[in-house]
């Protein structure tokens, strides 16, 4: 092994604990050109009985504050987590936000906290394995007007044929986007960015795939989890003086036995997890099979929080929906049948009626037609006054 792994806790954060080399992949993934970068605390308690929170990396660049953290296996609460991460970083701000001076009716000035000195922040998840099911390098989410959404998810909209109107939703749409007042633009300047390190390295590696600074980044971390990399593995990044610090960093000239022993050991617990991931995976496949089936046979809708459960979901709903082809095709004859039984009566009473007027016309009396019919003395009475 020439290099630890990069994403291991301990080499990432000693990695990006220098300044120089967090500023260049900032740079180089968001495209942006930063001129101050300060490291910040990571170690925070947040709540009155001392709960804490720890990032991997936490800094301010220019006029936003940002997290860099690293996430190596999958987490089914790894969405609220980061959203927790990326508020309290907002927060943390509290701490030395500046005073300002109110007026009061009395004339007398009161110093109260000026949130107008709130900075955007940005959380950067870097996911080693796991995509939540997506194809592209990376996604991002910020705090747009809900009517956005709207726009997007009115399927009736995108089918109507007449432009105008799509044009005039989006306008609507727009306006709302675009309304800075009382300066609202700073909502959507906060991001939470989950990047897929599987996904741009096997992305960057397709024919014609667009190159992208960040790339590097990856495809470096990539190779450090192969446990036989050697020194060639990394020789296009030595003439870069950033990424060169980078791998002196992580280069086994600098470890010692504990690190060794630290890596050990974090391969064995990450067959562990891996290990008792496939368990909870298969479990949710059969949970899913179950809950699956019970939604096809109400609306055939898929449902489940976990892959797997998702997956049996799928593979339930099918066979629900099969379940209820055979007992709609069922209910189908019983209902054809029972409309024949119906037009087989129409039928019959249509021919009693023609023979009731039959014999009105010989001239017989409703209780003699009564005798000979069995048809109540109203209803011949009735036939009769239609008849006449």
């Amino acid at each position: 092994m020439y290099l630890a792994p990069l994403n291991y806790d301990r080499y990432f954060k000693k990695v990006f604990s220098d300044l120089n080399i967090a500023r260049r992949f900032l740079e180089d993934f968001f495209d942006i050109i930063i001129e101050d970068i300060n490291p910040l605390d990571i170690h925070h308690k947040i709540t009155d009985n001392e709960a804490s929170v720890e990032f991997d990396f936490r800094c301010k660049i220019d006029n936003q504050f940002v997290i860099i953290d690293m996430q190596q296996w999958y987490k089914s609460d790894i969405v609220h987590r980061f959203y927790t991460y990326h508020c309290v970083n907002t927060a943390l701000q509290l701490e030395k936000l500046p005073f300002k001076s109110i007026t009061l009716e009395s004339n007398k000035e009161r110093k109260v906290k000026d949130y107008n000195e709130i900075l955007p922040v940005i959380t950067f998840v870097w996911m080693v394995d796991d995509n939540f099911g997506f194809k592209e390098d990376y996604i991002s989410y910020t705090m747009t007007p809900e009517i956005v959404l709207e726009f997007i998810k009115n399927h009736l909209l995108w089918q109507n044929e007449n432009i105008t109107e799509l044009l005039a939703q989006r306008e609507v749409a727009l306006n709302q986007l675009s309304n800075n007042a009382k300066k609202l633009d700073f909502l959507q300047k906060n991001r939470l960015v989950y990047a897929f390190q599987k996904n741009i390295v096997n992305n960057s590696k397709k024919n014609n795939a667009e190159y992208h600074k960040y790339i590097d980044w990856f495809e470096l971390a990539e190779k450090t989890k192969n446990k036989q990399n050697q020194k060639d593995d990394f020789i296009k990044y030595e003439n870069d003086e950033i990424f060169a610090e980078l791998i002196r960093r992580i280069c086994k000239n600098t470890l010692t036995m504990e690190d060794y022993t630290y890596i050990d050991n974090y391969e064995h617990f990450n067959q562990r997890v891996k290990r008792y991931d496939k368990v909870l995976y298969q479990e949710g496949i059969e949970k899913g099979m179950e809950k699956g089936m019970e939604k096809g046979r109400e609306e055939g809708r898929e449902e489940g929080r976990e892959e797997g459960v998702q997956i049996g979901v799928e593979i339930g709903v099918e066979k629900g929906r099969e379940e209820g082809v055979q007992i709609g095709v069922q209910i189908g004859m019983e209902k054809g049948m029972e409309l024949e039984r119906q037009k087989q009566a129409e039928k019959q009473r249509q021919e009693k009626i023609e023979m009731i007027k039959e014999m009105i016309n010989e001239g017989m009396s409703d209780n003699q037609i009564t005798k000979l019919t069995k048809v109540d003395i109203i209803e011949i009475q009735e036939i009769r006054k239609n008849f006449m």
